[in-house]
């Protein structure tokens, strides 16, 4: 099997408007909102570093400068705690600017996921790159990124994580069709189709923010005509090399010469089976989830934090009748 590149490069779209969270998100990005004292988007970046990734491109937009001051030094901030002896502050806001190379582009317009991704061409070049949503984490026991990377270490081409859902959950999903490897966790995606209606979903494991795309995926991209919403769909990218490496292997098995050697170069799309623990800080709900449970376990804060709410939810159950 030829040589298969390491994956060095992160890619973080962090465009989107957050309009689920206004008013707050009318001035301060969305991926800034805080779980507890870390901001979403320092974590994602932590997750990208924990899987051996050292160069990070935020995609970003007009009003999403917070971000690129989050991981950038505040020299007043660092004189400020370090008269004060403040250590463990000062650690503190120091570490986002220490994590990686860290690289910004603009998305100019809202265009989709695909367009977003686009935007990294120049960054990335011709080599393969992880895509991190930067509105959603995985948790740190949790080493997803790292076991994508393995497995296109072994495959090659692009990877996608697949998490199962009810059947009614499908349609807010791109929806992966999948056949077995020999590996438990790993499957072959044979087709993927962007938020389908329930009953013509081909399965119910669904691909959450995480992928490692091979660069073919940028030539795609630019011939990816904008799908639902109007919007130039990653799905639609990654179903297309999906597709044509498998009409690529079925011609090779008879004989032929593939369509589109371009697309096939890709090396076809597998999904890692994640069963793990996901945290879609995107919906209110989900957000409030996260901070009560990252609340409960946080040693500096549960001690009093859990006797608290254990009261307050005992406030609020109806008094047993008599």
């Amino acid at each position: 099997m030829a040589h298969i590149p390491a994956v060095t490069k992160a890619v973080i779209p962090a465009a989107g408007l957050g309009t689920r969270f206004l008013p707050a998100t009318k001035a301060v990005p969305k991926e800034m909102l805080p779980i507890i004292d870390t901001p979403t988007i320092q974590l994602v970046v932590e997750e990208a570093v924990a899987a051996g990734l050292t160069d990070v491109l935020m995609i970003t937009a007009r009003g999403k400068t917070a971000i690129e001051d989050h991981f950038d030094r505040n020299l007043d901030l660092e004189e400020v705690l370090t008269a004060k002896g403040d250590e463990a502050g000062l650690a503190s806001i120091t570490a986002s600017n220490r994590m990686a190379a860290m690289h910004f582009v603009r998305q100019g317009k809202a265009l989709g996921l695909g367009h977003a991704v686009l935007c990294a061409a120049e960054h990335v070049g011709d080599e393969p790159f992880a895509v991190l949503l930067g509105d959603d984490f995985i948790d740190a026991r949790d080493p997803l990124l790292k076991r994508m990377l393995e497995v296109r270490q072994q495959y090659g081409g692009s990877i996608v994580a697949l998490m199962e859902v009810d059947p009614e959950q499908v349609s807010a999903y791109g929806v992966a069709t999948i056949k077995p490897t020999d590996a438990d966790d790993v499957v072959a995606v044979t087709d993927l189709v962007e938020k389908p209606a329930v009953n013509e979903a081909p399965s119910n494991w669904i691909v959450v923010g995480r992928y490692v795309c091979d660069p073919a995926i940028f030539d795609v991209l630019r011939d990816t005509p904008p799908g639902r919403g109007g919007e130039i769909q990653l799905t639609d990218a990654l179903r297309t090399l999906a597709r044509t490496d498998r009409a690529y292997g079925a011609n090779r098995v008879n004989g032929v010469n593939g369509a589109n050697g371009a697309a096939a170069d890709g090396g076809g799309v597998h999904g890692v089976l994640f069963r793990g623990r996901r945290y879609d800080t995107g919906k209110k709900l989900e957000y409030l989830q996260t901070l009560i449970q990252f609340a409960c376990e946080r040693p500096d804060v549960a001690p009093e934090f859990v006797p608290w709410l254990r009261s307050y939810l005992d406030s609020l159950s109806p008094a047993p009748s008599r």
